[in-house]
Formats: C-alpha cells, sequence, structure tokens
C-alpha cells in the first residue's frame, strides 16, 4: 500500500534499525543507519541529538558516518565537481562520464516501474480524484495518459537528491555541459563537441553552448562526419518529445492534465490554446521560489568536530522547542579581544545601531552598540585594532553556519544584522537593583552568561526571550539575526569585510581570496588561543 511504499520513501525503517543496532550494541551500523534516516529527514531534532551523541561515543568513527542508500549516479556526480572544484578535469572525467550512465539506467529503471500492478493505479487515482468515467476507450485512453505521465516524472525523480523536496534544475542537460567543458579542458575535443552537441538538442539556442562548438570545430581544423550528438541522448530526447506529443494531444482533445517538468520542451510540440498558461506555470516553478541549495559549508555532523564547540543544552533540557545552547564557540583570549573592540569603540565616540537614541530599552543602563561596519571604519581609521574588527566579521559567519547547521539544514540562513552591544549599570531604580541573572531569559529556562557561549533560538511565537538589568559591571554580547531570505542580507558585512581586506595585492600575488563571499569554516581566522596556550576546558552536560 501507499503508506508503507512513503515510509520506504522517508527511511523511516533506518530510524528502527539504529534503535536495534544500537540494543546490540553495534554501534557501527547505528550510525550508519541513524546517518542514512537523517539525510532524508533533516529537520528531525530526535536525530539530531543521537547523531551528535554517536559522534561522541568512543566506539563510533568518522566513516561510520555513511548514507547506505545514497544512489550511485549522486555519489559519482558529487566526486566529479569535487574534482572540477580543484582544476582537476581529467580526474572528473570518469567520475561525470560514471554519474550521466547511472543517471540514465536509473530513468530506465523507474519509467519500467511506470505500469505497475492495477491496485497502485486505482489508489493513485483515489489520491487525485480521478477515476475510470466511461467505456473502454476511456479506459484505454487513461490508463496510457497516466503511464507517459508517470514516465516523464521519472526525469524529475532521478534529478532529486535524497533529503530534498524539489529536483535539480535541468539534471541531464548541466551533466553534459559539464562534460563538454571537462573534455575541452584535457584537450578531448572531439568527446568535447560530442557532449556539446549533446546539449544542443535539449537548447539549440543556447548562445555560450554553440560558441563552445564553434571553438571546439576551430581547434579541431577539418570537419568530423562521423561526429554528432550521443546516442544514448538522442534516443532519450526524441522518446521524451514523442511522450510530450501524446500527452499534450490528451490535454487538448481528452481533458487529461499534465505539467511537464522540463523548461526545455520546444514550443511547437505544445498547443497554441495552452502556451499562455504552460508559460505561467513554468514561472511559477517551485524551485525559482526557493533559495539556491549548494552543498553546505558545516553539516550539522560537523559541529561538534569543530574545536571546543559542544551542544551543552537541548530544546528538550531548555523546555521548549526550536532553541540550543552550544559552548566553546570563542575562546577567553577571543573574548578579550572582542571586550576591547567594544571599549575602544565607546571610547571613539560610536554608538552605533540605535538611530541616535540615547537607550533603547530603559534610562537606567547605558548601551554601547558597535555594528560590523562601523567596527570596519574605525579600524581603518586607526581608532580601534583591526583585528577585533576582523575578529567580529569571522565571528559571525562562525555563528551564522553553526546556527545553520542545527536550525536549518537543508535551507540556507543569511546574517540580517549583527551587533555587538555592552549594557552597563548606570542610575537603576529600586527594582533592578535586586535584579541579577541570565544572560537569556526563555519561558522556563534560563541561561546564565559566559565567554563563548551561544543562545540559539527561532524568532516565532514559540520563543519569547528577554534579558535581565544589569545592575553592576557590564554585559557585552554579540547579538546575530539570521534570514532565509538573500534580499535581505546584512550588505553592511560585506562592505565592512571590504574595508578590511587593505590595499589590493601585487600583481602576480595569488588573488583567490577576493571572493567577496563569506569564507568557509575550514578557512577562519586561527583560534586565539589563552595564555596557556591551550584552548577552554568545556564541561559537557548533554
Amino acid at each position: 500500500g501507499s503508506a508503507v511504499r512513503d515510509a520506504f520513501r522517508r527511511r523511516e525503517p533506518y530510524n528502527y534499525l539504529q534503535r536495534a543496532y544500537y540494543q546490540l550494541k553495534k554501534l557501527d551500523l547505528a550510525a550508519a543507519a541513524a546517518h542514512t534516516f537523517f539525510v532524508a529527514n533533516p529537520a528531525h531534532l530526535q536525530m539530531r541529538e543521537d547523531m551528535a551523541k554517536y559522534r561522541r561515543m568512543s566506539g563510533v568513527r568518522p566513516q561510520s558516518f555513511r548514507d547506505l542508500e545514497t544512489p550511485p549516479y549522486w555519489a559519482a556526480f558529487d566526486t566529479g565537481l569535487e574534482h572540477l572544484g580543484r582544476q582537476e578535469a581529467g580526474l572528473a572525467l570518469p567520475w561525470l562520464e560514471e554519474a550521466l550512465q547511472e543517471s540514465l539506467a536509473q530513468v530506465e529503471s523507474c519509467r519500467a516501474g511506470c505500469e505497475g500492478p492495477e491496485e497502485q493505479e486505482r489508489e493513485a487515482e483515489e489520491e487525485e480524484g480521478t477515476g475510470s468515467q466511461g467505456g473502454l476507450y476511456e479506459a484505454i485512453a487513461g490508463h496510457w495518459t497516466r503511464v507517459l505521465q508517470c514516465r516523464q516524472r521519472c526525469v524529475g525523480d532521478v534529478a532529486t537528491r535524497p533529503g530534498r523536496s524539489l529536483p535539480v534544475p535541468d539534471f541531464l542537460p548541466t551533466q553534459l555541459r559539464r562534460l563538454h567543458e571537462a573534455h575541452a579542458q584535457v584537450g578531448n575535443l572531439s568527446q568535447a563537441m560530442e557532449n556539446v552537441l549533446s546539449f544542443l538538442l535539449f537548447y539549440p539556442e543556447d548562445e555560450a553552448a554553440k560558441t563552445a562548438l564553434d571553438r571546439y570545430q576551430a581547434q579541431l581544423g577539418e570537419p568530423r562526419p562521423g561526429l554528432g550528438p550521443r546516442e544514448d541522448i538522442q534516443r532519450f530526447v526524441l522518446r521524451s518529445l514523442g511522450e510530450k506529443r501524446q500527452l499534450y494531444y490528451a490535454v487538448e482533445h481528452l481533458g487529461a492534465s499534465f505539467k511537464d517538468p522540463d523548461p526545455w520542451t520546444p514550443a511547437a510540440f505544445i498547443p497554441e490554446a495552452l502556451r499562455e498558461k504552460l508559460r505561467e506555470d513554468q514561472e511559477k516553478r517551485p524551485w525559482d521560489d526557493e533559495p539556491p541549495q549548494p552543498k553546505p559549508l558545516t553539516h550539522w555532523k560537523d559541529v561538534l568536530l569543530m574545536e571546543g564547540v559542544t551542544l551543552t543544552q537541548d530544546a528538550r533540557q531548555l523546555n521548549g522547542s526550536e532553541r540550543a545552547v552550544l559552548d566553546g564557540l570563542l575562546t577567553p583570549a577571543e573574548c578579550g579581544v572582542l571586550l576591547q573592540l567594544a571599549k575602544d569603540a565607546a571610547e571613539a565616540g560610536a554608538r552605533s545601531g540605535y538611530r541616535g537614541r540615547r537607550s533603547p530599552h530603559t534610562p537606567h543602563e547605558r548601551f554601547e552598540g558597535l555594528t560590523v561596519l562601523k567596527a570596519a571604519q574605525l579600524a581603518r581609521a586607526g581608532a580601534v585594532g583591526s583585528q577585533g574588527a576582523q575578529l567580529l566579521l569571522e565571528v559571525s559567519e562562525r555563528v551564522r553556519s553553526l546556527t545553520q547547521a542545527y536550525f536549518s539544514p537543508d535551507r540556507p540562513l543569511h546574517l540580517s544584522f549583527t551587533h555587538l552591544v555592552c549594557r552597563s549599570w548606570g542610575s537603576p531604580s529600586p527594582s533592578q537593583e535586586t535584579s541579577k541573572g541570565p544572560l537569556q531569559a526563555l519561558p522556563s529556562a534560563q541561561v546564565r552568561p559566559r565567554c563563548g557561549r551561544l543562545v540559539a533560538f527561532s524568532s516565532g511565537v514559540e520563543n519569547p526571550h528577554g534579558v535581565w538589568a544589569v545592575t553592576r559591571g557590564r554585559r557585552c554580547a554579540l547579538a546575530l539575526w539570521h534570514t532565509w531570505a538573500p534580499e535581505h542580507r546584512e550588505q553592511e558585512w560585506m562592505e565592512a569585510k571590504e574595508l578590511l581586506r587593505g590595499p589590493e595585492k601585487d600583481e602576480g600575488e595569488d588573488v583567490a581570496s577576493r571572493d567577496p563571499g563569506p569564507e568557509p569554516p575550514s578557512r577562519r581566522l586561527p583560534r586565539l588561543q589563552d595564555k596557556a596556550g591551550k584552548p577552554p576546558r568545556i564541561r559537557e552536560e548533554l
């Protein structure tokens, strides 16, 4: 039945398998089963916590965390892309070719399952609210239309990564483009032409592909009569177009429905009466509204491997949902650098972030705020040290990576606002004189301040929060807001990074570091240590 099929699609058996393996003390298999389930269910909070516990068990190795259900073509494709990213086209080619061959084979396997048992067809009809309403002709036409619809969906199914809900657009054309570019880099011009001609079967008017084809032909120097598109791609395109022609006929004359999954379908195959509606549907494709999904720089499985970082309290221990406390994001030395930055900025008269107001909350405390751009400007002017301003940038990206890894592993987060803010005791009211305590107050949970401690939580009604008044000394915190919307990312962060780059490098020096994007954790600034040269000691409470 459909319920069982859906359970296997969601990889639910692996959730039970990891529990069974754990009870049998087979930790390697338990970690593999947990990871396999987690890949397809990245928002499953309990499994996140289980994965963190497995990471800290002595009998579990990093190699244990493997996806037991990764399709071979995805593994080959990712390996090929990694080689291309390192400018290793020769090593990438066999992986990219294997990925394409396996992708086509998987499409064939999917198509073979489209003429499934009648019971499955009846279930599909009931779910869609359709059914056979007519005689033999209507029944045959309905059956064949469902088969063709299923076959057309196969490319989208194959192009969907495990754990994703949407396919990678133009998966097959993308592979062909990568192949012809890689072949050209190693000098295989005949193979480069073969693959670019195959790409042009999907997009015959693509200017970049036509330019590449002209270049390959000029480099070869003489026409090659037998050189043409790949036969496997020719068969695929011709068969797909033939099925689309039949489906559009069924839509126009038999009242059938068809959502074309391919943006490359020629307009001539679409009945004129349907072209406008199809154009509107194409413009509303769900992946156009979803942010790009590159491979995350930091996966949740990597969080506890970062030096000194531990998950101290999870949502259950904090008596709520979508909240966590992590320790070890800063060393004591780094905390000192940021505190000095705030002090120096205050002495320089900088109070940014409050739009000129003396105090945003109460007249009984002094507030000193510093944004990343103001810190960079002060550093360029020599009013504060550049090390502190640079660390402010780096720490904000470190926090963003960890927050995304914990709360939003399948959807990129962007920094929306970064603010280093200090509150000092001023002239407290009598009620404030007895108010002492936590860094952050959440419903039924209080978190005490500590150097390098991150209190992270979602911004919905599930997490009202506040900070107790400061009645002595000074409390400094780095407050960060994050957003899913790339159009609302913090522009000042990028401006600050440009300001802190310093003078342009001399000609001939490495310029790879000029990439304006946030740097991955592996390239971040070295962690500052305390005077003894040791990382902070973190007490594990999980």
